[in-house]
């Protein structure tokens, strides 16, 4: 890992060695979590800081990694006594799969031992596996909310708890936990991306010479992978030495009020919330006191805890993002700053030589096939503009209020000074605000969210079945009354009831799922007029913000001009959505049939790929419809059919405005099978007003 890769070649690369050296010497700091595109070899370097841990000690036969100079005394497999014979084995590096189960996570009890015999027959999980080790958890935001939860939870308190039918079994899982994400792909939530102790951006270098440099490197691990990793043996030894160095210097290392104090400042300046921040920010700054072979926290060491500790937790909503204000950091460091140790200065967070190295080896498509990045580091160029919504068209002859389509303006050019009377600029959106729930009718079995009704995993108890597949979650009633009346043909002499598989029944469950919730957005002449465009985008945004919460997917088609396009594709990444949202024009005529004949071909798809995932479409229109044929209305009604033949929910956000209103968004939500809500009952404070005005009126009718 140190001289291995080539950290140059990625943006932030020196950031993540430093945070994953760091937890490796106090894995107390909380972990890592790795934010960047794909190839950047963020599965690399993990699987790099691996071979760099120490050697372990372990109790012989014990499945929980016991250490023998002190083993856990509540471990499932003890108690170990003091003359446990030992082995030494390396430090495990566990991965933890998106698709994988509670049960594999956690570890599961075998039910049927339990209820027959009153045996905790206990079989590990991936936490038990990971005890003294690291975890790792590529694509963390794409994993259940549930299991992240647990993963938390576990790593915070430093053991796991398997809590099944008044049988609980607790085991040590302290570990370095390691996740990576690629931001595009969809956030994690806040209040977990406060869990993780550090985080760090990395991306590509975009200079020719340092991607040859990555190229050179990894075909020569592909040509002789032993003689590559032999050629820089040696710097790993000695870092894996300075490691263990360090881990014995962390003791010794002191913390000084006046550190503590710019600790506390740094979090209340930045309005960081919670202590949470406070805590990860001493234990970072006390491991690189002791990464530098200090025994004296500087301010230096806080000022670089506070560049890894602090940046994620300064997002005030999901689209903000993470970063710190340097110059903010180095005025309240210094406003506060107390007598420095001798030899203070910067810590020596690099002093190993940069070598050659292997940036995409077996993490990333190399021989073990593993990593995000899949097949190793492409060549790849500037990063890909964001979609645009296709090719200028001729100005049409506008109708009513539509007006000429608006030319395309790139998102770096400032917005046009000047302009004709049929060229408007991208119009920024009005302010979010909290909507009423729309949701799905009836029961669907997707992925867990917090939109609409389905069976789950987790949730409120609703009956029993018979188990397919493994058992998850016991119904004990239902199993009880389902052995009982064979006892007696059993043989059951003792007090303990006989139990055979075919009596277990399964617990089913009601909670919420999350839904793809597909935006079809008038971008059309009619849409611009009356300032309309920004409270519609606003509403749209507050839309998105919504489905964030909710953990749904999102995508968005636009339609204006003669044709219709999809903005984005269906993806977990609502801040993609929001940005596609920010920049769309607007102008032309409007191709209403085009919008949802195009969203008629996204949702048919994607039924194909997560046929589970239930679909939610949301047309934010006026309803008019003055494009695409010679009766653009009666195409609009026959494509809205098309929906409501295959029982798509819909909701249709009427952004009519004026006096005079033609209604044609609520037939237009009657051909789709939906229904109509305008701009302002949309808000969720609406309907609250509602009901005060109605209380008000009541309680004046009394008086």
């Amino acid at each position: 890992m140190s001289t291995r890769y080539p950290f140059t070649a990625v943006v932030g690369m020196d950031d993540l060695r430093l945070a994953l050296l760091l937890n490796a010497v106090s894995p107390a700091v909380g972990g890592v979590l790795v934010r960047g595109e794909k190839g950047t070899a963020k599965s690399t370097i993990v699987r790099g800081l691996a071979a760099l841990l120490p050697p372990m000690d372990v109790v012989a036969g014990c499945r929980f990694s016991c250490d023998p100079a002190s083993p856990d005394p509540g471990c499932p497999d003890g108690p170990h006594d003091a003359s446990a014979a030992g082995d030494t084995r390396p430090a495990r590096m566990v991965e933890l799969p998106v698709g994988a189960s509670e049960d594999r996570l956690v570890g599961a009890l075998d039910i049927e031992k339990a209820l027959a015999d009153g045996v905790k027959a206990f079989e590990p999980g991936l936490l038990a596996d990971a005890h003294r080790g690291i975890l790792y958890v590529d694509e963390v935001n794409l994993l259940h909310d549930h299991l992240i939860d647990l993963l938390l939870d576990a790593a915070a308190m430093g053991s796991s708890y398997v809590e099944r039918e008044g049988v609980s079994v607790r085991h040590a899982a302290r570990f370095l936990l390691v996740g990576t994400m690629n931001p595009e792909e969809g956030e994690l939530r806040p209040q977990l991306l406060d869990r993780f102790g550090l985080t760090v951006e990395v991306a590509a270098s975009r200079e020719p010479e340092q991607r040859v440099e990555v190229v050179r490197r990894r075909l020569a691990f592909e040509d002789d992978p032993a003689a590559f990793a032999a050629r820089w043996a040696a710097e790993e030894t000695a870092l894996r030495g300075r490691i263990t160095a360090a881990r014995e210097l962390l003791p010794r290392v002191a913390l000084g009020d006046a550190v503590l104090l710019q600790i506390a400042a740094t979090c209340a300046a930045f309005e960081v919330d919670g202590m949470r921040a406070d805590i990860v920010m001493a234990r970072t700054a006390t491991a690189l006191a002791a990464w530098a072979g200090r025994t004296e926290v500087t301010s230096e060491d806080v000022r670089q805890a506070a560049l890894l500790a602090l940046p994620h937790r300064r997002r005030r909503n999901p689209f903000d993002a993470p970063g710190l204000d340097q110059d903010k950091l180095d005025e309240t460091l210094e406003k506060f700053k107390g007598e420095e140790p001798e030899g203070s200065g910067r810590p020596d967070d690099d002093p190993e030589p940069e070598g050659p190295g292997d940036p995409d080896g077996p993490g990333d498509g190399g021989p073990d096939g593993g990593g995000g990045g899949g097949g190793g580091i492409p060549p790849q160029g500037d990063a890909p503009a964001p979609e645009t919504s296709g090719t200028s068209e001729p100005a049409e002859t506008a109708e009513t209020a539509d007006t000429p389509e608006t030319p395309e303006v790139p998102e770096s050019a400032p917005a046009p000074r000047g302009a004709g009377s049929g060229e408007r600029a991208a119009v920024g959106a009005g302010e979010p605000f909290r909507t009423k729930t729309l949701s799905v009718p009836g029961l669907g079995q997707g992925a867990a969210g917090r939109r609409s009704r389905a069976r789950t995993a987790h949730g409120r108890t609703t009956g029993a079945a018979r188990p397919q597949g493994a058992l998850t979650a016991l119904h004990l009633t239902a199993t009880v009354r389902a052995a009982a009346p064979h006892q007696r043909a059993r043989g059951r002499t003792g007090r303990g009831l006989v139990v055979r598989r075919d009596d277990l029944r399964q617990a089913t469950r009601e909670g919420r799922e999350g839904n793809l919730v597909l935006f079809v957005v008038d971008a059309s002449g009619s849409m611009a007029a009356r300032q309309r465009m920004g409270a519609v985008k606003g509403a749209v945004l507050s839309l998105l913000l919504d489905a964030y919460q909710r953990r749904d997917k999102v995508g968005l088609v636009t339609f204006r001009g003669r044709d219709a396009e999809v903005a984005l594709p269906p993806t977990s990444s609502v801040e993609a959505a929001a940005a596609r949202l920010e920049r769309l024009p607007t102008g032309g005529r409007t191709p209403l049939a085009a919008g949802l004949l195009t969203a008629h071909d996204v949702l048919r798809v994607e039924r194909l790929r997560d046929p589970s995932r239930r679909p939610l479409l949301v047309v934010v229109t006026d309803g008019r419809a003055t494009g695409g044929g010679p009766d653009p209305l009666a195409l609009a009604s026959r494509a809205a059919r098309l929906h409501a033949a295959d029982g798509t929910a819909a909701v249709v956000v009427d952004c009519e405005t004026g006096p005079v209103r033609l209604g044609l968004a609520g037939e237009l939500a009657r051909g789709l099978g939906g229904t109509a809500v305008t701009l302002d009952e949309l808000r969720a404070d609406a309907i609250a007003g509602l009901v005060r005005d109605v209380q008000n009126h009541r309680s004046e009718r009394a008086a």
